[in-house]
């Protein structure tokens, strides 16, 4: 595979099923976007040799998805045009993959038409792809257009397509560098191509004229500074090739550096949240995609279409002198009539009549050529000298401090910080490394360039060498030049092969999704879906009786409609129960095998009612209309139709009729004396419908299905059901899904209660209406409850949500209606009650039940920082202080707001205003808040009375650590590398306790023992000693950002980018153990002091608990819980709360009885165990803090949102 230019050929587009971008399932209409399926590829999926295309092609090479249209190619409309161009995806271990597309619009196939009712003659985006592992950009845009013009043209080609292709992939060689050409036909068109030498420049098959056309130069250096420096950036624009061909050209003009982070030059649409990530990135998205609401904060969003570029954060410029002449030398290979014309029009200098003959000349290779030779040039002068500095030991590849002191002298000027961050970058790091002990270090341009300029040689000179012929490698094909003989023509492009085993794989897929496998076996001679004959019936074609089938189930639904309406209509001494429309109604419902009646008839009601039909029935048309909805209903159950019975109960509690006292019965109440409701096979038939339909995969089954049968008991006390019946079913269901008894013991007390929640539900009746027994069931219309004193109106709303969602197949609704039961899911059971221990009820008889979940609004910004008030910063010798268990959060809208969790529903308790920019670092004392901001300074608040008493200020930097220490004390840490100890009485910096060569991302302090730990972006751990005035140790180790830092006794736990974390002693400043599990960077890191174990997380978002073992510290335990990032980890004595990037949270107990239990050489870290989880909701989380002591976790998103779970209320 490696010996071949082409590794794949691969179509995309929309496969045989059917699903939105959003998850829906089947065909929603045009305008919708849909997830793309690899539908064809050569070699095939089958072949053993080649592994599989990259899984993320489809939705990467159609990254708006996929768009049903109504046309094809219209020359008029460029809408409809075939768009060509690249896109590159980053595998695993950093190799590329280099991908050709052209996407355009093909016919939908004809049995995804029929499967899906989808309109006839409709189009969809499809889109080819030709993929390499050599960046021949070139050859592969004109071989995969020759491709789809062959397919297209009126001459058509010389042999079957796919047949073409599978010669043109297998045949043609990787030519060998600056050896090879290689020749090689498709059809009757003549392709070539060749590599350049290997000790050159890296091939760049690419040209770099869109990147100086989009930007001018000044930004066009800007956003190399913000690459050489690691930035996240962001480029715009509505192409999708330019977006691909910017990011690949500026990778090129950094060389001999490496762009180490995420690199995805065209994200697609979906992915949209990836902008928020922590890390470093470089990335392509599209104009058109919407980014309100993300955060952006620190992303260099480039749009090159307007030649702008914004950024919140500072980027700093290039030093001089080299930051004029690289722009000098841009200047003059861009505009070269602008910087000559001062210059002569004649001369006699040869040269200067080159520069004349060459100042109109158009942008090409050879200029492509001059401005890599022009940055490259740029890095032999701003790294000059710097193999001077490289020391090969074991703590250092490069004496950076040396070398900036060394440039230092030579300019005159101080250390510039573009430079000491741009030595401190993984990429320089990465050159260093490559370089020692290899063979690229013989090969290396930049040394070879800097000592070119040394002995004063053109720098031209390092590219030269011995000119050699490529030998020319010619790929015959012995169907070239036969077109016309026989040519294969095609209307669309076509399809592969498919194996015995794709075909029936297909035939399955769309026949599951036309809801029939085999339509035609299912008819009966007396439904009413017989057409004119069986005869007739086998001679149509699929699509015809799918089209028949169409007009006739619309035929049923009109004079359905026209039926009900005429039986609205009869007289009052008319009986509708012997009216010709019951009749034909009835007819239709029970004859036909299919449903289309009952669901028609359903289906007929409801528009009626959404059309305004005040739903009042007469005492005649009340009798009618209940026993046609008893049959429609029957017939449903039959057929396991739940979808019906929904609907139909669901019109069931609109329609009513009114007593001589003016008081309502709804038809609902009367469907409690259909058999259906006793009968064990239809609940047996809803446990498996609740099942497919709401299963949670992180749930465990034995907690899944005892929810669903609480929903059943649920539905059962709202039927009417006898408390013993249903407890018969239920324990009849639960025995075949072998629960435990525990969970058997939950239901059983649940039913015990189930008068109350009936109660709550539905409501009491008035003693007027003696017919109506408890478990009545009003309606569940406001309007009703609002007109009648004896309807309670609190329950008719809750009633409504009950029938609704008995059959939804939404399980949100499902999830929001039956909050009421979610508690008894967990492993608490108890119905929450008030303090003496009965359920509390409103004057209506309304059930009030706490959610377990609370949004708290306020902030206009994303939150950026949140903090605990614990019981450990606000006691005193009098005991807790009420604001034990506060939330004090920070946001992007430059406030400050503290909450009160204890307050429902006024959780927010005071806002503190004063700092200009984004709130970065919280803290507080008994009576103090203190805040850090990127606005460099810290603030001190009072706080009862939220005034603002102190404003620190020395920070050169954004302030990323604050913490309040008793005697009036602030510690703080900036991005600009110090450490600081203020006294809040006096307003003065006491000391700089610390300095670190990078900004401070992280910071451990003991107050007792005055030893203080700071973790940095350079990847360098400090300790110092305070009151010793010393620094104890610099660990070195780590090889990117330490994110997160603990310390406990004499033991510092590190997490750090390199997806490691690391244990160190205090005293020896030692590393004792390298913890390397995860698979991607370590965000946070916490200590058990109880067990000594060690928990980490990552953005891989698994939680890991680690152990010593025989001398050595192993993982003993992986939890994946959670699908996102972990970004909190807080360890108690016996309760862990652990927060995630998608909003989902998690609480570990470990039972009090279980902490001796364990032996010495036990995995006593193991013992955590899940306690509870809630539901999650969409969001993107930024901050995360526990409040273990009360058992709540609080999640700050970028929406400005907080959420608050409180895990001792069990929903």
């Amino acid at each position: 595979m490696a010996n071949r230019i082409f590794e794949y050929f691969v179509v995309c587009g929309i496969g045989p099923e059917i699903r939105t971008l959003d998850g829906e399932r089947g065909y929603q209409g045009n305008g919708i976007m849909y997830l793309p399926s690899l539908l064809d590829q050569y070699p095939p999926s089958d072949h053993t040799l080649y592994p599989p295309p990259p899984p993320q092609l489809p939705t990467c090479v159609l990254p708006a998805g996929v768009e049903f249209h109504a046309s094809g190619f219209d020359s008029k409309d460029p809408s409809t045009f075939p768009r060509s161009y690249p896109i590159v995806l980053t595998e695993g271990d950093g190799s590329k993959i280099y991908v050709s597309c052209i996407a355009f619009r093909d016919p939908v196939c004809e049995d995804i038409v029929e499967a899906y009712n989808i309109p006839a003659n409709s189009f969809a985006d499809k889109c080819i792809c030709l993929v390499s592992r050599s960046p021949s950009f070139r050859i592969l845009r004109d071989a995969l257009e020759e491709i789809f013009m062959l397919c297209f043209s009126s001459s058509g080609s010389s042999k079957p397509l796919w047949d073409l292709i599978a010669y043109l992939v297998s045949n043609v060689p990787l030519p060998t560098p600056g050896k090879d050409r290689v020749l090689f036909a498709i059809d009757n068109s003549l392709l070539a191509v060749e590599v350049p030498p290997k000790h050159g420049l890296p091939h760049a098959d690419i040209s770099f004229q869109p990147l100086v056309q989009c930007l001018d130069v000044d930004n066009f250096i800007k956003l190399f500074t913000a690459v050489l420096l690691e930035r996240r950036i962001l480029l715009r624009s509505d192409k999708y090739s330019l977006l691909t061909l910017v990011s690949e050209a500026i990778c090129h003009l950094i060389y001999p550096f490496r762009w180490q982070h995420v690199y995805i030059p065209l994200l697609f649409f979906s992915g949209v949240d990836y902008i928020d990530a922590p890390t470093p990135y470089m990335m392509g998205l599209h104009s058109g995609v919407d980014t309100f609401g993300l955060t952006m904060d620190g992303v260099v969003v480039v749009d090159l279409e307007r030649n702008c570029i914004t950024t919140s954060e500072d980027i700093p410029p290039i030093p001089e002198p080299e930051y004029s002449s690289l722009r000098g030398e841009i200047i003059k290979l861009l505009h070269p009539n602008v910087v000559g014309i001062d210059q002569m029009k004649a001369t006699m200098s040869n040269f200067r009549e080159e520069f004349l003959r060459d100042r109109c000349k158009q942008w090409g290779d050879d200029h492509d050529l001059q401005l890599r030779i022009i940055f490259l040039k740029f890095f032999a002068s701003i790294l000059g000298g710097y193999r001077n500095f490289i020391e090969n030991t074991s703590t250092h590849v490069f004496n950076t401090q040396a070398f900036l002191k060394k440039r230092s002298r030579s300019t005159n000027q101080p250390p510039d910080p573009m430079i000491s961050q741009f030595l401190d970058s993984q990429g320089f790091l990465d050159y260093l490394e490559r370089g020692l002990g290899s063979d690229e270090s013989n090969n290396n341009l930049l040394d070879k360039l800097q000592d070119a300029i040394g002995r004063g040689q053109n720098p031209l000179s390092i590219l030269l060498s011995v000119f050699e012929e490529p030998e020319i490698v010619t790929i015959s094909d012995p169907y070239a030049g036969t077109s016309g003989l026989d040519a294969k023509c095609y209307d669309r492009f076509p399809s592969n092969v498919r194996n015995v085993e794709q075909e029936e794989k297909r035939k399955q897929i769309l026949a599951a999704a036309s809801g029939a496998l085999e339509y035609s076996g299912r008819h009966t001679p007396g439904s009413p879906s017989v057409f004119a004959g069986q005869d007739k019936a086998e001679s149509l074609s699929p699509r015809e009786r799918a089209a028949e089938r169409e007009r006739m189930v619309l035929d049923i639904k009109v004079k359905l409609q026209g039926l009900w309406l005429r039986l609205l209509k009869l007289g009052a001494t008319d009986d509708p129960l012997s009216s010709f429309e019951y009749g034909t109604i009835l007819a239709l419902i029970e004859s036909d095998a299919e449903g289309i009646g009952g669901s028609g008839f359903v289906e007929c009601i409801r528009e009626h009612i959404h059309s305004g039909w005040t739903c009042q029935l007469t005492e005649e048309q009340f009798i009618a209309v209940k026993e046609l909805l008893k049959t429609a209903i029957t017939r449903a159950t039959s057929r396991n139709d739940m979808a019906t019975t929904r609907d139909a109960l669901e019109v069931s509690a609109e329609m009513y009729k009114k007593d001589v006292n003016n008081v309502s019965d709804y038809v609902q109440r009367h469907l409690r004396s259909l058999p259906v409701w006793d009968d064990l096979r239809f609940w047996e038939g809803y446990f498996d419908y609740l099942l497919d339909r709401f299963s949670s995969k992180s749930a465990n089954y034995a907690t899944l299905v005892t929810t669903q049968l609480i929903v059943m008991a649920t539905h059962m006390a709202g039927l009417g059901l006898a408390d013993t019946d249903a407890w018969l079913l239920i324990e009849t269901i639960a025995g075949k899904n072998n629960i435990g008894y525990k969970h058997m013991i939950k239901l059983r007390g649940f039913l015990a209660h189930i008068r109350q929640i009936c109660i709550g539900y539905w409501g009491i009746y008035s003693s007027k209406s003696q017919a109506v027994p408890l478990y009545g069931l009003p309606s569940p219309r406001p309007q009703d409850a609002a007109t009648e004193a004896q309807q309670p109106a609190e329950a008719s709303v809750v009633g409504r949500s009950w029938v609704q969602s008995m059959f939804s197949r939404d399980a949100t609704s499902r999830a929001n209606s039956f909050s009421r039961v979610r508690k008894w899911t967990s492993d608490g059971g108890d119905l929450a009650a008030s303090e003496n221990g009965k359920p509390e009820l409103s004057a209506t008889g309304q059930k009030k039940i706490q959610t377990s979940i609370r949004t708290l609004r306020g902030h206009t910004g994303a939150v950026t920082a949140l903090h605990c008030v614990t019981r450990r910063e606000v006691w005193d010798l009098i005991g807790d202080r009420e604001d034990a268990g506060f939330f004090i959060s920070g946001s992007t809208d430059c406030t400050i707001k503290i909450w009160d969790p204890s307050l429902r529903g006024s959780e927010l308790r005071a806002t503190l205003k004063g700092h200009t920019r984004t709130i970065r670092a919280i803290s507080s004392d008994r009576g103090k808040v203190v805040s850090g901001s990127d606005d460099q300074t810290v603030l001190v608040w009072d706080k009862q009375t939220t005034q603002l008493l102190e404003e620190l200020k020395g920070h050169d930097a954004q302030v990323s650590y604050v913490r309040m220490l008793s005697g009036e004390r602030v510690l703080t840490a900036a991005h600009d590398g110090t450490v600081k100890m203020w006294d809040v009485r006096t307003d003065t910096c006491v000391a700089t306790v610390g300095r670190c060569s990078s900004a401070v991302l992280c910071v451990e302090y003991d107050d007792s023992t005055g030893i203080l730990a700071a973790g940095s972006r350079d990847g360098v751990a400090n300790i110092w000693d305070i009151r010793a005035g010393r620094q104890m140790h610099k660990l070195l180790g780590h090889t990117s950002w330490i994110r997160s830092i603990r310390m406990v006794g004499d033991a510092v736990i590190t997490g750090s980018d390199d997806w490691t974390a690391r244990m160190w002693s205090v005293s020896r400043g030692t590393c004792d153990a390298v913890l390397a599990c995860h698979g991607g960077p370590i965000l946070c890191v916490e200590y058990s002091v109880s067990d000594k174990g060690i928990i980490t997380g990552s953005t891989d978002g698994l939680l890991r608990f680690w152990e010593n073992d025989e001398g050595g510290i192993k993982c003993i335990k992986n939890i994946t819980l959670h699908a996102s990032s972990i970004l909190s980890i807080n360890a108690g004595e016996h309760w862990l709360g652990v927060g995630a990037a998608d909003n989902s949270m998690s609480l570990f107990h470990r039972p009090q009885e279980r902490i001796g239990g364990f032996s010495s050489t036990g995995a006593k870290i193991a013992g955590w165990q899940l306690y509870r989880t809630p539901q999650k909701t969409a969001a993107m989380v930024r901050c995360v803090s526990s409040d273990l002591e009360r058992k709540r976790i609080c999640s700050g998103g970028r929406n400005g949102l907080l959420r608050l779970w409180d895990a001792t209320i069990n929903i």
